[in-house]
């Protein structure tokens, strides 16, 4: 007898319309870019948050190992400060750590760093404020851009006041008669030394700050720009914890 067939209707894939219903959250762009597939969105790896978790890892692999130094640094401040030397007279055991008086600016220094802390934190928001980075996305201008470059400028001017206001530091000690040279004082000697490579890695952050600031404007990705200041700002934020660690421990060593 004849055999009947029957089709089997073929697979369609379902597709969301355009107005109406949740929106798509998750494949939402977060910086532009991407092969413009809907695979790219469900597989992060693939999508435009790709180039940035890249340069993250690398960031903060770098930031370890500097954090690494500063603690390097600290473990042989309180060496050094807890270190004995025999007395040829008395034959006894003495130290020869005199602590020094702090400038008085640095506590101004600290509240500086403090605040660029947050206004770079303001940019790299701003840079990643969902609904502007959906406009430069979509090519309507650059909103996120725009948000961002104030407190981008106004970090750049608080990293320059507290450079300054450590060299007014430097000038203060040098005035109380403890200056840079081979007769300091072994407390005086390790405080340029701490303040002078934190200043010197600050100094770093001030120039990235600065190809930051004048390059922005000529990347045409999204997701170049967020990266520039997502960099910089990670790099700040590591340098003002720094800066906190270096601090308290001048502070207790008085």
């Amino acid at each position: 007898m004849p055999s009947t067939f029957t089709h089997n209707p073929a697979e369609t894939e379902r597709k969301e319309p355009g107005i109406g219903g949740k929106p798509p959250v998750s494949r939402r762009p977060t910086g532009g870019g991407g092969g413009g597939g809907d695979d790219d969105w469900k597989n992060e790896r693939r999508g435009p948050r790709e180039l940035l978790n890249k340069v993250r890892f690398f960031v903060f692999l770098a930031l370890s190992a500097d954090m690494i130094f500063f603690v390097v640094l600290v473990i042989i401040f309180y060496a050094r400060q807890s270190g004995m030397r025999l007395n040829p007279i008395s034959h006894e055991q003495i130290g020869d750590w005199h602590p020094i008086d702090l400038p008085p600016i640095l506590f101004l220094n600290t509240a500086v760093l403090l605040l660029s802390s947050l206004t770079m934190e303001w940019a790299r928001r701003h840079i990643f404020r969902e609904l502007d980075v959906l406009e430069e996305w979509l090519g309507l201008g650059k909103p996120a851009l725009r948000r961002a470059l104030p407190w981008l400028a106004a970090t750049l001017v608080l990293g320059g006041l507290f450079l300054a206001g450590q060299v007014a530091a430097w000038e203060q000690l040098t005035a109380q008669g403890f200056a840079f040279d081979r007769f300091s004082t072994p407390a005086s000697y390790f405080f340029y030394v701490i303040t002078g490579l934190h200043a010197a890695h600050l100094l770093l952050g001030v120039a990235g700050l600065l190809v930051c600031l004048s390059t922005l404007a000529w990347f045409k990705r999204v997701e170049y720009r967020q990266v520039a200041v997502d960099t910089t700002a990670w790099y700040w934020h590591a340098m003002g914890l720094a800066w906190l660690l270096l601090f308290a421990v001048l502070i207790s060593s008085q």
